[in-house]
This record gives C-alpha cells, structure tokens and sequence, in this order.
C-alpha cells in the first residue's frame, strides 16, 4: 500500500483542535489494531528485493553484506530495512505523519558529540530519512529488541517488558513534548548528564555496564583515534592503509581500473559536477595522469560541497588541504554502497577524517511518494537536520561522478566522539535503558516534524498501544527468523553469493 509522504504544511489550529485530530484518527484506526500482523498473499520475497537492492550496489562488495547479514537473525534485521518497510506498509497507521530516521533499530542511536561538545543521545543513521507513518519507526525500533533480545537469550516476559518500556517511553514522551511550546521541543536533546536524573533507576555502572562503556569510549572515537587507526606514514606523508577488501586506497583502484603501469585513471576515479550547480560533464580529469587528476577531482568535490555549509564552517574547512582517500566498507545495510574516507591535514598536522556516503532512493519511496530533494544526499541532510537535536559541523552533500555514474552523496565526520552500545553484552537492564532512550528520541525527533499534539492525543494515557505494539515485535521476530532462514538457504542453493569472516 502506497502512502503519501509529503509531510503538509503547517495548519495553525489550536491546541484543541489539533487534538480531535488524534482522536478522530483513533476512531478510524484503534490503537489495538497496531498489534496485528499477518503475511500477505502477496507478500514480496525478501530475497528478491535484497537482490533487486544488490543491483545497484558495488558487485564485489556485494557478497560482504550478505555475509554479514547471515552472521544471526539480528544482523539479518539491521541489513533488511526494505523488506521490513515492504511488509509496514500494509500495516494499519493513523494518517499522521512525522520524518522518520526510516531504519529505526536499536544499533542506529548512539552517543556522539555536539559543536558545544557535550555527550548527547541521538539517531546516527539517516540513510533512509523521509516522511512517512511515524508508527514505522516505532515498530521498527520495538521489532529490533525482540529480535536482539531473543539473540541474549532473554526470556519472553523480560523481552515484552523491554519492549513495551520502549514504546511507553515514546509516549509518554511525546505527551510531553505536547505540553510544550515548539521552541522548547526544538532545542530538547538527551545530553548524557541528563541520563541520571531521567533513567536514574537503569543508569547503574553495574546493571548497565555496555551502556557505561559506550559512554566511556564516546569521548575517544574522534579523527585522532581514527588517524591512528587508519592511517600510517608513508614516504613522509599521511596515507589511509590499504587493508582490501575493507579498505581500498584510491591508487589501489587506478591500478585495477586503468591496467598495472597505467596512469590514466580508471572508472573509479571520481569527478564533481558541483552541489548547487545545473549540470557537469566529469571530464576534466581526462588526459592528465591519474594521481594528479584524482587530487584536483577531489579538491573539486570538498569545494563545491563546502557550499552546502554554512559561511563559518565553510572557512574552517579551508583551513585542511586533501591529503588521500580510499573506499571503506561500513556497517551492514550499507555494504556495496560507495563509502569514502577522505584524509585532510590542517596547518599544524592534524588530522580531519570526513567520511563521504553515497545516499540512494530511500527505502521508503517505493511505499511512500518520491522525495522532494533531487539530491538524495541533500535528502540526508534534510532530515536528519529536522529529527536530531544537534548535527555534525561538516554536515553536508554533493553529487559527484564515480565509476562512471553519476551519484549522490552526503558528507560527515567520519567520527566525532562516537560511541554505541555492545548489544550482545548488554544485560537486560541495559538493553531496557537503551530501548527508553530510544524511544524518548524518536519521540523527539517525530514532535519536531510531525503533530505532536495529534500523535499525543491518539496514544493517549494507557499503554494500549504500548500493549499492541509489543504483540507485533513479537510476531515480526518469527518473521524475521523465517526470513533469515529463507537467507541462509539462498546461499546454500547459490542464489546468493556471501562472504564471511569480513
């Protein structure tokens, strides 16, 4: 089922009024109804859709993500957001809509920093952003901690409290954000001294010791930890390592594009075409050897990305020169998509990593509409703009040819006090902290976009919707098991191809 996601404007109704919304819309779609979940007959096959996606992907990485996604029925959930969205979009929803992160699971919030640098709790993935249903960020959320949960070997009832804590925390949340003017709603975020007076009773070293240590390495995840990490010195200078196939140095794809010997660069060697700009050939670098050109390329891209930041921003950036860029293989979902790391040095020698993403259609315009951005990079942006409290400095987009196609990216830190929690090490109160943060922070980011007042109004006091939303964790969990099973025999049978181990 289809659904329109332009997100309308803004209706200046009362409080009031704006609150039979949510009534009337609880009238059309009970709270109850939220619980079901049963196969449709024409339900499409998973495994055509995760290859309809390999389609367009790098191939040789390909095999990378379906060997991670084959790892346990978690994995297989964080790499399988399109099956998911394919089978939410027959669920029942309320006609209310929010900008979702659209990839909701528990391993897609984390800690990082803000420019005031502070520790804050927010979404770090927005790969899928669009507006859509706000109840699908929800049951995604809700699904990915019985599905992790059922992976610690939680028993039921502990993973139903989870669960519903979760979900109660967003609405609970979300009414309180109703009570609040849309400034305050705004400027709200989950700093982490603010952990111990609102999750006192989780927030214990002992009882949530992943959850600590994620605190902890937070503040060490910066470009310095990445540099050392990432980086050697080689005849002077700063060089990403190559490490195939995790990571590929940009020569290392000269090589293999343009032939041994040959300084003409290969198909992967990138050109800008400009963020703001009508069109570009990507021929400049045509005739000049491959090194060189990649250099000036890529000088190009920062330069004309830096004009999606702000005038501030724009100036401290120039203060890094490029120094090397190599392809990175990230997370699961993501594999076979083009990711760069991109290595700059200011002045004095340090270093700044900036990581450049490719941002495809999200998996939510196949059942939503298309998005309202001609850049998907920009899309990125956008939204994650609109939903997180606070953002990355070097927040922004650009497109740019690779591999011979043009294609649109967003650019970020590649980390900047980072930090996410151990889910298999979390205990179950750590797991029940997270999944409350989780919640007060989709709650957050849907009362920025969406109607907070309506989406209080039709959640209401009671944990009726709580209630059915933790039925359709449980339901979509056995799915989800099926689903990865349905994986494992593709591989067997040669329908797919994996690597493991990477």
């Amino acid at each position: 089922m289809r659904q329109d996601n332009d997100l309308p404007t803004v209706p200046h109704l009362t409080a009031e009024e704006r609150a039979a919304l949510g009534k009337r819309a609880r009238a059309q779609t009970p709270r109850s109804s939220h619980g079901e979940w049963t196969v449709a007959a024409d339900r499409p096959d998973p495994i055509e859709l995760l290859s309809e996606q390999a389609s367009e992907r790098v191939p040789e990485l390909v095999p990378i993500r379906h060997g991670r996604m084959l790892v346990s029925p978690f994995s297989y959930f964080r790499g399988a957001a399109l099956p998911m969205v394919a089978d939410l979009a027959g669920t029942p929803t309320s006609g209310l809509l929010a900008q979702l992160c659209g990839d909701a699971h528990l391993s897609n919030f984390g800690i990082f920093g803000s420019p005031e640098r502070h520790l804050v709790f927010d979404v770090n993935d927005f790969d899928e952003t669009a507006p859509g249903p706000w109840e699908w960020d929800v049951k995604r959320l809700a699904a990915s901690l019985e599905v992790a949960g059922r992976e610690n070997g939680l028993e039921e009832k502990r993973r139903r409290r989870i669960v519903r804590q979760a979900v109660c925390s967003y609405r609970e949340s979300m009414r309180e954000f109703a009570g609040m003017s849309m400034l305050e709603v705004w400027y709200a975020h989950l700093d982490m001294d603010d952990l111990l007076p609102r999750f006192n009773s989780l927030l214990d070293p002992k009882r949530t010791p992943s959850v600590w240590r994620a605190i902890a390495k937070a503040r060490a995840h910066d470009s310095h930890q990445a540099f050392e990490k990432l980086c050697h010195i080689l005849d002077g200078e700063p060089r990403i390592v190559h490490d195939p196939p995790l990571i590929v140095a940009v020569e290392a794809l000269h090589g293999r594009a343009g032939g041994a010997g040959n300084d003409e660069p290969g198909d992967d060697a990138p050109h800008g075409n400009g963020a703001n700009r009508e069109s570009g050939t990507g021929d400049a670098i045509d005739g000049d050897s491959g090194r060189e050109a990649t250099a000036r390329a890529i000088e190009e891209i920062v330069r004309a990305y830096t004009l999606t930041l702000e005038p501030d921003r724009r100036r401290l950036l120039e203060q890094y020169r490029f120094v090397h860029l190599a392809r990175k293989v990230v997370g699961v979902g993501s594999v076979g998509t083009q990711a760069w790391i991109l290595l700059l040095l200011d002045g004095r020698g340090t270093p700044l990593l900036l990581q450049i993403k490719e941002a495809s259609e999200s998996v939510l315009e196949t059942y939503t509409a298309k998005s309202q951005y001609d850049n998907h990079g920009q899309r990125v942006v956008a939204g994650q703009r609109l939903v997180q409290a606070v953002s990355d400095i070097f927040l922004g987009w650009e497109r740019a040819g690779w591999s011979g196609v043009e294609r649109d990216y967003y650019i970020r830190q590649l980390r900047d006090w980072k930090g996410s929690a151990d889910v298999e090490g979390m205990t179950p109160e750590g797991m029940e902290l997270w999944g409350r943060m989780c919640g007060w922070t989709l709650a957050r980011g849907h009362a920025r976009s969406g109607d907070r007042i309506a989406i209080a109004s039709y959640l209401g006091k009671s944990d009726v919707f709580d209630r059915a939303i933790a039925d359709f964790a449980v339901a979509y969990a056995e799915q989800n098991e099926h689903d990865y099973r349905a994986l494992r025999e593709a591989v067997a049978a040669g329908r797919l191809t994996a690597e493991t181990g990477l």
